[in-house]
């Protein structure tokens, strides 16, 4: 039988942090992660849309233990707020969803001066992935998810002379490469945790052609060309609802026997039940090396395991 939000073990006791809970495919993990009990931060930058998107969740499940959390991806200040407040909150993260994401937005900077693209889809989720990593390291049976695309495969890796593409920019070119940065962090953050002996696992996700609202905005942001209002017809006309585009990044969040590296998204390519992927053009080597490296550059931080498993100092 095809996996489906049935199979999801009992989450209860578990804390499940969703980037993007508000909407689209992070609203539909948010519900069904809560409706197997786990609790859920809602991380996301609008907190108006995040406080209906919880009134609706705990219309159909009263019982949902749900918990908003203003995340700004485009801020490194905000992030570090968002990640500050998680832990004060919880001294435990079991999932960490990184599903949050912009596509093909016109030429634009975050408030740190990144590509708005490759800052929010990337830069974003490795700025948070950073602050709340020793919290997920201490975690028994902890998960990091992270959501790409079937556009990774028209991506090429990051170049470290010109991460923002700032002297030859086109959206889709950089939505592509965002994407792919996004399958090669969640690489290269399984192989520290398998080189350092955690039992964290770290996969990646995709949710194949789904009607959530990343399409639309494409299209009202302008900037993406034909192809913009292109794909919007067509995720209107044959694509998956988000609850059925999320199973993916469910199932990787979820399935006892999903394996750390591996990679999630729909049986048919762009559509259909989730299954395990093969990793088409692995990012071993070069690729997630040159990423780390950016990445720790652009940001001032680092995502390394073995720091993080590393005892927090007492205080003076």
């Amino acid at each position: 039988m095809p996996w489906s939000v049935a199979d999801i073990p009992d989450q209860h006791g578990r804390v499940a942090v969703v980037t993007g809970a508000n909407g689209g495919l992070g609203l539909a993990t948010t519900r069904a992660l809560a409706d197997a009990g786990a609790t859920v931060v809602m991380a996301a930058r609008n907190q108006d849309k995040a406080r209906d998107a919880q009134a609706l969740v705990r219309a159909a499940n009263p019982e949902a233990d749900l918990e908003l959390v203003e995340l700004d991806l485009g801020s490194l200040a905000s992030v570090a707020r968002a990640a500050d407040e998680i832990l004060t909150r919880h001294d435990h993260v079991d999932l960490l969803v990184n599903n949050a994401g912009l596509m093909a937005m016109p030429q634009g900077t975050t408030e740190d001066g990144f590509d708005t693209q490759f800052g929010v889809n990337h830069l974003g989720h490795w700025a948070l992935t950073s602050h709340l990593l020793p919290a997920i390291v201490r975690t028994p049976g902890a998960r990091v998810v992270t959501v790409t695309s079937t556009a990774q495969h028209q991506g090429h890796p990051v170049d470290p002379d010109d991460p923002h593409m700032r002297d030859e920019y086109e959206p889709w070119e950089m939505y592509a490469q965002s994407k792919l940065a996004n399958r090669h962090f969640a690489e290269g953050l399984q192989v520290q945790f398998a080189a350092n002996g955690v039992e964290a696992r770290s996969l990646a996700a995709h949710p194949g052609l789904t009607n959530s609202d990343l399409q639309a905005r494409t299209v009202r942001e302008g900037g993406s060309g034909s192809l913009g209002p292109f794909f919007l017809g067509l995720v209107q006309r044959v694509g998956m609802t988000s609850e059925r585009g999320a199973l993916s990044q469910l199932r990787a969040a979820t399935d006892p026997e999903a394996p750390g590296g591996a990679m999630y998204g729909p049986l048919l390519g762009n559509n259909g039940p989730p299954v395990r992927k093969p990793l088409l053009r692995p990012g071993v080597g070069d690729a997630i090396r040159t990423l780390w490296d950016v990445s720790r550059r652009e940001t001032g931080l680092d995502v390394d395991v073995r720091a993080a498993l590393e005892p927090e100092p007492e205080p003076a």
